[in-house]
């Protein structure tokens, strides 16, 4: 049986050790992550670890697959409330430059979230949900092969705006996201490249 399906004590214990696994990778990096520290930062007993989790790959699915649910949610309601097209560029533009995907910390933790999916398929099958449900909003607005495009421009000029010392400003980030959404990819604008789904 799954560490994870375990019935808890404590409802909130798991989230908190997730949130605290989430923080810990953020300091030290994924390959530095032990149950010592992740339980010292949850400030939960160490052995309420194994209580939850089946192991330490289970624990960093279970917190990389939080880390996508939140900001994919946080993404996806953005778009939702889009209405028209000029609504939906606002939105990936402040997807790009608010605090929905661009944070340090998310930044980080993407990073270690690619790094540690290259060598774990089960944690590369977290990050391609991720990615589905990201290009599943921006297809409510944008066509396929477009939402495709802006969906890589936000992690694109995310990872570039947190270390380039002149990031690019919000109004050249939406300059950009304008010229990708009004530029049609193909003639009937909705097609998609054989072998590629949205």
């Amino acid at each position: 049986m799954a560490g994870g399906s375990r019935g808890p004590n404590d409802p909130q214990r798991r989230e908190r050790i997730l949130d605290a696994a989430l923080d810990v990778i953020a300091k030290h990096g994924a390959i530095k992550v032990t149950f010592r520290r992740i339980a010292e930062a949850a400030e939960v007993p160490l052995g309420s670890l194994t209580y939850y989790f089946d192991d330490m790959q289970d624990l960093l699915t279970s917190a990389f697959t939080r880390l996508a649910e939140s900001v994919s949610s946080r993404y996806g309601a953005l778009l939702a409330a889009a209405r028209t097209p000029e609504e939906a560029r606002e939105a990936v533009v402040e997807i790009i430059c608010g605090k929905v995907w661009g944070t340090e910390r998310n930044l980080l933790l993407s990073y270690e979230l690619y790094a540690f999916a290259a060598r774990n398929p089960e944690v590369r099958e977290v990050m391609r949900s991720w990615m589905r449900a990201s290009r599943e909003s921006l297809a409510r607005h944008f066509n396929p092969l477009t939402a495709r495009a802006l969906d890589a421009l936000v992690e694109g000029f995310s990872i570039h705006n947190s270390v380039d010392p002149r990031p690019t400003d919000r109004a050249g980030v939406a300059a950009v996201v304008d010229a990708i959404a009004n530029r049609r990819a193909h003639s009937d604008g909705g097609s998609t490249p054989a072998g590629w789904t949205v």
